[in-house]
């Protein structure tokens, strides 16, 4: 294992890792030992989320870490169940006593809710009091396209930090980056080695592996890493963060062994020739309050 992760930083100032954990679909059981795994070698970022059913597992392994607190970034996302005022600041407790925490790093809305603003708007309203409060270092959403953020924007007053998205190479995402680079927003990425294509193989790119791309198993070859080590790279070459999920203990610490390689702009560029432009997961534009039951 070489190097750290590079930080990214916000625009508050704040500084976050540009590689982390996910825990998304990890299940309970799973999750203590696959936070602890990652927190041993390396990680200071772990991801999840009031849906996922595991804060609890991801404070525990944070805890057994032996990592201190204060050297770790931890993000949860408020569920579509609890969006409006009130009803965030209460969950967001939730959270927090779940995890077992005094304050969290990073807070985000898990949804836009486009036929549902007013309830959106004041979810976000209730974040920002969170962070004026100083109960969280930084707020931002996830799956927000670029126009729902710009309408975001213009009803709140704090600019999201982060907006979690889908991205990897099949789903490249150049315009909404564009928009984040002109807005301060750090782009974070779910999915990041296009899982998402194998696991819903219903979706526009399913059937295709972005490991099994001859460009990426070359450069694999070539670099003596693995396709998984090339494709997240990738993301670090572009200044995105990745939050690669896994549960098992080798993976995770692949994931992590990044930082004694650089791939060329050439190279990076190939990569990015593999975008389809469409993406695998649900369409942010179309989410509804009642779209999705609690995971």
């Amino acid at each position: 294992m070489t190097g750290a992760a590079p930080l990214l930083k916000l625009n508050n100032g704040v500084e976050m890792p540009a590689v982390g954990l996910g825990v998304f679909q990890s299940p309970p059981e799973e999750t203590v030992p696959a936070v602890e795994a990652a927190l041993g070698c390396g990680y200071r970022l772990i991801d999840t989320a009031a849906a996922y059913g595991n804060e609890k597992e991801v404070g525990e392994g944070i805890r057994r870490s032996g990592v201190d607190r204060g050297d770790i970034f931890v993000t949860t996302k408020l569920w579509l169940d609890d969006y409006g005022y009130d009803s965030a600041l209460r969950a967001f407790d939730t959270s927090l006593g779940k995890l077992g925490l005094d304050r969290l790093d990073l807070y985000l809305l898990h949804q836009p809710v486009p036929f549902a603003q007013d309830a959106w708007v004041a979810s976000y309203k209730a974040a920002e009091k969170l962070l004026a409060d100083g109960r969280v270092r930084a707020i931002g959403v996830s799956n927000h396209t670029a126009g729902l953020l710009n309408t975001l924007v213009e009803h709140t007053d704090v600019v999201p930090a982060v907006n979690q998205i889908e991205l990897h190479p099949y789903f490249v995402q150049s315009e909404l980056r564009e928009l984040h680079d002109r807005l301060g927003i750090v782009t974070e990425c779910w999915s990041p080695l296009g899982g998402i294509t194998v696991y819903r193989p219903q979706g526009v790119n399913g059937g295709r592996s972005v490991m099994e791309e001859p460009v990426v198993v070359g450069l694999a070859a070539k670099y003596g890493k693995t396709p998984a080590q090339v494709v997240l790279r990738w993301h670090i070459e572009h200044g995105l963060c990745a939050i690669p999920k896994s549960v098992k203990p080798h993976r995770i610490a692949e994931n992590f062994d990044l930082f004694d390689f650089a791939l060329t702009s050439d190279e990076v560029a190939a990569i990015d020739a593999l975008d389809t432009g469409r993406r695998s997961g649900p369409d942010p534009e179309s989410i509804r309050l009642d779209s999705f039951s609690r995971r």
